[in-house]
């Protein structure tokens, strides 16, 4: 799907001494808090509160946040199976983690790589990329007890045919119906370095009398150009009741997709390629997907646009449903990618119409920090401007001696007041989760603008 990391990052080094350089984009003083050290709780040689997170958060109506680690936990042998944590304030400015659940090995899931869904009564669901009966990833729900222990119930074991690796996030409609996505499984064969199984889907979950959940197939990827395959975010509601949503590859050029899917009178669901990524300048291997209140999408490319280090996009919905793509922002517009260096994650969207994001690297300080590569990664901001170019503001630069935290891979998330929260897989004051000098565990950060 991508590029090993090292190569592109020279790659696109060497590349930006043949294009001019942007305007300089703007550095802002930031106050960057960690909230939470992942690894700050060892037993038999496990970090039981959770290591390498890759999800976003999630606020529940208190302001708690909810996430998810890949690794860690009490459920199965070292280094763990990942574990749903929550977040509160504990006062004085430090926060309580508590494991709703850790994951095992077995049927109950594990490697958990998307944020986790809340519905009305405070029950969390989500996704593990493995595990279950079949192997293949699980959907499951967390419900809290009158003792302050979660109990969860699995509502999907995928068995490959009808979906394998879920590794985005839930979203409800408004009957209560769960929307996902899974990278691989579905019918027919599909080529993402290896023939395997199937090229994704585009899957319901619907709550029957009885209290068990129905697995419906919308839409099976396929490998056949244009269309698109191996969707590697969760979908997005309009208001009509279409879903949109990316794939890292297929398309017109192979790297990657924007597709709407539209419900039709008989119960089935019609594919659409809004874009199709590859073409000059407008980025490669897209990510999630946001709306603005006048119904145009935004996202970013993990790599490509002018200058080879990524992109954040637009597509304007047009007359007769047309949609026109805009690179709003090419990343390593600067000769050391100061600006930032392959968003991994999708934006939001704050009141007022600007875009917050992270890259994986790049950012302001260019001694080594993770494995030999140079940069930390970013927190940053994308302004509009009347009948002009988006400003980039560098809000925060993760620093080399990596206890901020190393190389963000995951979205934000906003609270009322514009503060901004987000985790990083690598970095903070515990553990060594890469080896004896390993580059840590992971941190919990919170962004003042």
């Amino acid at each position: 799907m991508r590029s090993d990391k090292t190569l592109v990052l020279f790659t696109v080094l060497a590349a930006t001494a043949a294009f001019p350089t942007a305007a300089v984009p703007a550095f802002a003083a930031d106050k960057e808090q960690i909230l939470y050290n992942f690894c700050s709780v060892l037993r038999g040689g496990l970090c039981s509160d959770g290591a390498l997170p890759y999800a976003s958060l999630t606020f529940d109506a208190s302001g708690n946040l909810y996430g998810t680690t890949s690794l860690g936990g009490d459920g199965c042998d070292p280094p763990g199976c990942g574990v749903v944590f929550k977040l509160e304030p504990a006062g004085g400015g430090e926060e309580k983690e508590t494991v709703l659940h850790s994951f095992g090995a077995g049927f109950d899931g594990y490697s958990p790589l998307a944020s986790v869904t809340l519905d009305r009564a405070g029950n969390v669901y989500g996704t593990a990329s493995m595990g279950g009966a079949s192997g293949n990833g699980i959907v499951y729900e967390l419900v809290p007890g009158k003792n302050g222990k979660w109990a969860e119930k699995v509502l999907r074991s995928f068995k490959g045919k009808d979906g394998r690796q879920p590794t985005a996030a839930l979203v409800f409609d408004a009957a209560g119906q769960l929307y996902g996505t899974t990278f691989e499984g579905g019918t027919g064969q599909c080529k993402d370095g290896e023939f395997v199984e199937g090229c994704g889907i585009v899957f319901r979950l619907t709550l029957g009398a009885s209290g068990a959940w129905t697995e419906k197939v919308l839409y099976y990827f396929k490998d056949k150009s244009p269309d698109a395959i191996n969707p590697n975010a969760g979908v997005v509601f309009d208001s009509a009741g279409n879903l949109y949503g990316t794939t890292s590859g297929g398309g017109t050029y192979g790297v990657g997709t924007v597709y709407e899917l539209s419900p039709e009178a008989n119960g089935t669901w019609a594919e659409k390629v809004l874009h199709s990524f590859g073409s000059e300048g407008d980025g490669v291997y897209p990510a999630g997907l946001v709306f603005d209140a006048a119904g145009n999408l935004y996202g970013t490319t993990y790599s490509g646009g002018l200058y080879g280090g990524g992109t954040v996009f637009q597509l304007v919905h047009g007359k007769n449903r047309s949609w026109t793509e805009k690179t709003l922002y090419s990343f390593c517009s600067m000769s050391n990618c100061e600006d930032g260096l392959f968003p991994e994650s999708g934006v939001i969207l704050d009141k007022a119409g600007s875009l917050y994001g992270t890259t994986y690297l790049g950012g302001a300080f260019f001694i080594d920090c993770q494995n030999g590569l140079p940069f930390c990664g970013t927190v940053f901001e994308l302004t509009p401007r009347n009948n002009g170019p988006w400003t980039e503001k560098v809000l925060h630069s993760f620093q080399n001696n990596g206890k901020d935290g190393v190389s963000p891979d995951t979205g934000l998330a906003i609270d009322a007041t514009g503060n901004l929260y987000g985790t990083t897989g690598f970095g903070g004051a515990f553990g060594s989760c890469d080896g004896p000098d390993g580059p840590r565990c992971g941190v919990v950060f919170e962004i003042t603008p």
